[in-house]
């Protein structure tokens, strides 16, 4: 099946203590799409300017994106610029360059509007909202978030909460978000909010699963080397709709096995600056990683 992932589509300058390289491909949508489109068709909703080099629309298509949702519009793409300290769970933003993203209104083409699986990557609330108001009955819609709407748009936030499946934050925000400092105890909070399942990110120590009655636990891959962490958790949550969306059967048989992919993921993601080490990523290059995260967790 399909999957729609609409996000910021971004051009990214990423600064590191062992390297540096500017506007790179980026976005949330950007990073979900890509490690989407290992396992399903993949459905592109985002706006980028003149100066978005070919190159990159070129890298969407050779992934098997549809880019009909993708906005070309005059003007600057939306730039963001942000340096990591050694311990990479650290980092600053630099600056923030909305460009064309400012007044975007995302527009579903009619091909897009039954698509039955959806990721609203990590954009404002309001445009979330808009594009879900524009997708017909799908089977499952993920919902991301950060501390930014938690903090500028949590109204508009609130009403998206109660139209989703399933959202996916990291701890700090979980417990923001809850009010709560357990994160156990925050999920549970959560859940009243409105979404069925609640996923919580937390680095390198994997990510929790909370839906009614039950918890699971997803290991993050073991990685000796971190390049950088940029997009990871968008490459979480693409990995893990796009290996939903080539399942059959009930969302929650597969649900956790979709979090070991999404995981698997990105740990490719971590290995290289921006998304240079995800387009190289094959499908056996993530089963392969699988196996091996298998038998780690296996006494």
């Amino acid at each position: 099946m399909s999957v729609l992932v609409a996000g910021t589509t971004a051009l990214d300058s990423i600064k590191t203590p062992y390297r540096e390289n500017p506007r790179l491909l980026g976005g949330s949508a950007s990073h979900a799409a890509v490690a989407a489109s290992l396992f399903a068709r993949v459905r592109l909703v985002g706006i980028v300017g003149d100066d978005f080099p070919a190159r990159y629309l070129s890298l969407y298509r050779r992934h098997g994106i549809d880019l009909a949702g993708l906005q070309l519009a005059r003007g600057k793409t939306f730039h963001w610029s942000g340096e990591y300290e050694v311990n990479m769970n650290h980092r600053r933003t630099l600056r923030t360059e909305l460009g064309v993203l400012e007044g975007f209104t995302p527009e579903l083409p009619p091909s897009y509007r039954r698509t039955p699986f959806v990721l609203l990557a990590n954009n404002a609330p309001a445009l979330q909202l808009q594009v879900l108001e524009q997708v017909r009955r799908p089977r499952f819609v993920l919902a991301d978030t950060m501390d930014l709407w938690l903090n500028t748009a949590l109204k508009e936030l609130l009403v998206l909460l109660r139209r989703v499946d399933a959202l996916v934050l990291n701890d700090s925000e979980a417990r923001q978000l809850a009010r709560e400092d357990n994160v156990i105890a925050a999920a549970k909070k959560l859940h009243r909010l409105g979404p069925r399942f609640i996923i919580i990110k937390k680095g390198e120590h994997g990510a929790l699963l909370s839906y009614p009655g039950r918890l699971f636990l997803a290991p993050a891959f073991p990685l000796s080397t971190v390049v950088d962490p940029t997009g990871a958790g968008d490459s979480f949550a693409g990995g893990l709709i796009g290996y939903l969306a080539s399942q059959t059967g009930s969302i929650v048989r597969h649900l956790g096995r979709a979090m070991i992919y999404g995981s698997v993921v990105a740990s490719f993601c971590c290995e290289g600056l921006g998304l240079s080490r995800t387009t190289k990523v094959t499908r056996a290059d993530v089963e392969r990683r699988v196996r091996q995260l298998d038998e780690l967790t296996r006494w």
